[in-house]
């Protein structure tokens, strides 16, 4: 498997095969290495024989030009397959991401539940704690509202 790097790009994430662009370099060396060696078989052969000269070259030509577009259509097909795979693995990783986005989605809500429950509970816990105090206090409350209203002061 070739290296990847993610980056994230105008709000989405992209992947840049590193091995692809490996390959386009040595393609480029390679043509380099095969002009160079066909401008040296048809400077050789154009000294040697000055009458075939322009067909040498002409062949040379359309086996350089063969050589290239060769290269280019394989340089195409190999950013093509990175590209392929690239958006593969992104889409594997948007999906992975999607589904642990849904999971937790689905934990925060069935905990809302919960939650609800819980805090019901404790309101109810609550209100009769508060119950129990009042009741307890009451008497005290109404002999001492009792004591003021029946108390005249002059």
């Amino acid at each position: 498997m070739s290296s990847r790097h993610f980056v994230f790009v105008a709000g989405r994430w992209e992947c840049e095969s590193v091995a692809a662009w490996d390959d386009v370099n040595a393609d480029a060396a390679s043509l380099r290495a095969v002009f160079q060696d066909v401008s040296a078989f048809t400077v050789s052969m154009e000294a040697s024989r000055p009458q075939n000269g322009i067909q040498l070259l002409l062949s040379a030509e359309q086996e350089a030009q063969h050589i290239v577009n060769t290269a280019k259509n394989a340089k195409m097909a190999r950013l093509r397959q990175a590209k392929e795979e690239a958006e593969k693995e992104i889409a594997e990783f948007r999906a992975q991401m999607e589904a642990e986005y849904q999971r937790k989605l689905a934990e925060s809500t069935g905990d809302s539940g919960a939650n609800v429950k819980r805090l019901e509970k404790e309101t109810d816990a609550k209100i009769e704690q508060l119950k129990a105090q009042s009741s307890s206090i009451s008497p005290e409350v109404v002999q001492m509202l009792l004591k003021y209203v029946t108390t005249v002061k002059n």
